[in-house]
């Protein structure tokens, strides 16, 4: 058997008479910058494929880790590496928006000084100019979708993205730039993405003060995101998992596409703008069960659940009659309709389960369905679910417990309990918020929790949360002060 080099002379003159291959009239020098350069481009061709193929996962070279931080809206933050030297950011992990963006040539943007969150988190500022891989988006590249203001010929493509929650919004231009990142096997070398991404001019709302100030890195369908991106260049399979742990840590990992003992749905599709909306055909609250059909978008930007009616009533009413502490009165400062005082004669507050019935049969188990305050005085706990005037949106508190599969090339929605720490154990041990009293069929389950539990879980008296939700403008300012 023959073996020839891939620009030998022999294969030349075998591309000349086919008219395939490589075009001989720009076949490169031997030993010329273009000829090593052909080569190292085909090994890391080559080396996507096989990854891709094998089934293998990526994830940020600083690490898959997710950490849900209190002080900057409660969203799951990781920190990312972008540019030529690398540059981290602190970016909130969305999966109900598309676009990945950062802080850039700012005319308006988070204060990096002097703020609520300076003295815990080192936040930077993305400078095109000092990475010597930044690349420009014209505005007649495919990326550029935002293409209102462009010419044609416009060597910048500008986007504007309204969240429109306390208009809140980022506007800027489109760059590329590498996205560091490595492989979960620790034997693989790091990796190098060219992705696109917003560089971030002039941000409003939310993202001046609470929710995102480092940037927000969208995980939606369209073909600007960094998943879509991933997976056209041939780096992974068409999915990526993110897991909620219970003690506010979790992982994300891109190109995952689940296990075989998953619970799965599919995604209800809307073909002008997917998103990871899946039907729920049912759910259960305590020994109530409601044959209620509605469709609801899995967003990780979201700290807390919203319902829209007949959802929000049926749920909340069937949760209310099966409470025996005492409901506290409304509190316009607060945006949970249904919460109670902890008895202190009693040692235990009965709380009922709440489970959710997929299209397809699969059944999400609430893990964490309420929130523990705390004040001078007394304990309170809180349905955390938000009444919402038309969309329904499972939040994070509803995600807690399970890592979550988003497969894009099988439309379906995977989840199965799990603790986060690379084990397939869910009743691995670590911090829980509540504890499991089960009755017969898993429909009269309830959750007990004692006030030393509560203790533990409190928020303090006093705290700010920013719920955020950048799509669909959900935004809670709260202020839990209960004297």
């Amino acid at each position: 058997m023959e073996m020839h080099h891939r620009f030998s002379d022999q294969v030349k003159q075998w591309s000349r008479r086919s008219g395939t291959g490589f075009p001989v009239n720009n076949w490169p020098e031997k030993g010329s910058v273009e000829y090593y350069s052909l080569l190292a481009s085909h090994d890391i061709a080559i080396r996507r494929r096989s990854l891709s193929s094998s089934g293998g996962s990526l994830t940020f070279s600083d690490g898959n880790a997710t950490f849900r931080i209190s002080s900057l809206g409660f969203l799951h933050y990781t920190t990312v590496t972008v540019g030529t030297p690398g540059m981290k950011f602190l970016v909130a992990l969305d999966t109900g928006s598309d676009l990945f963006w950062v802080p850039c040539h700012c005319a308006e943007c988070a204060s990096t000084d002097d703020s609520t969150y300076s003295s815990d988190f080192e936040l930077s500022i993305y400078d095109p100019d000092g990475s010597s891989t930044s690349k420009n988006v014209t505005c007649n590249s495919e990326l550029c979708p935002f293409n209102n203001g462009c010419n044609g010929t416009s060597i910048h493509c500008p986007y504007h993205v309204s969240y429109v929650s306390s208009e809140t919004s980022t506007s800027g231009i489109l760059l590329e730039d590498i996205l560091h990142l490595r492989p979960l096997d620790e034997y693989q070398d790091f990796m190098k993405a060219y992705v696109p991404f917003g560089c971030g001019q002039v941000q409003t709302g939310s993202f001046l003060d609470i929710a995102a100030p480092n940037g927000l890195f969208g995980l939606g369908f369209d073909k600007v995101s960094v998943p879509s991106t991933l997976f056209r260049e041939g780096y992974v399979a068409d999915s990526f998992s993110m897991c909620f742990g219970k003690d506010g840590t979790g992982r994300i990992n891109f190109g995952d596409k689940g296990s075989l003992d998953q619970e799965e749905s599919p995604f209800n599709i809307n073909s002008f703008h997917p998103t990871y909306n899946v039907n729920v055909t049912q759910v259960r609250v305590g020994t109530l069960v409601l044959n209620s059909e509605f469709s609801a978008l899995f967003d990780s930007g979201t700290s807390f659940t919203y319902l829209a009616d007949p959802f929000y009533t049926m749920l909340s009413d069937s949760f209310h009659l099966q409470i025996r502490d005492l409901q506290r009165p409304p509190d316009l400062r607060v945006p949970f309709e249904y919460c109670y005082v902890m008895s202190p004669n009693t040692s235990t507050s009965l709380i009922p389960a709440i489970s959710l019935t997929m299209d397809g049969g699969g059944q999400l188990v609430v893990q964490d369905p309420i929130i523990v305050i705390s004040t001078l005085h007394e304990f309170a706990y809180c349905l955390a679910v938000v009444k919402s005037q038309e969309l329904n949106i499972i939040g994070q508190n509803f995600m807690t417990g399970y890592r979550f599969v988003f497969d894009r090339e099988r439309l379906v929605l995977g989840w199965k309990k799990f603790d986060c720490y690379d084990v397939e154990d869910s009743d691995a041990s670590g911090p829980r918020s509540v504890n499991y009293a089960s009755g017969p069929n898993n429909i009269t389950q309830s959750y007990e929790l004692n006030r030393n539990t509560a203790q533990h879980l409190a928020a303090p008296s006093l705290y700010r949360y920013n719920g955020f939700d950048p799509v669909h403008s959900l935004l809670i300012l709260l202020i839990f002060a209960f004297q």
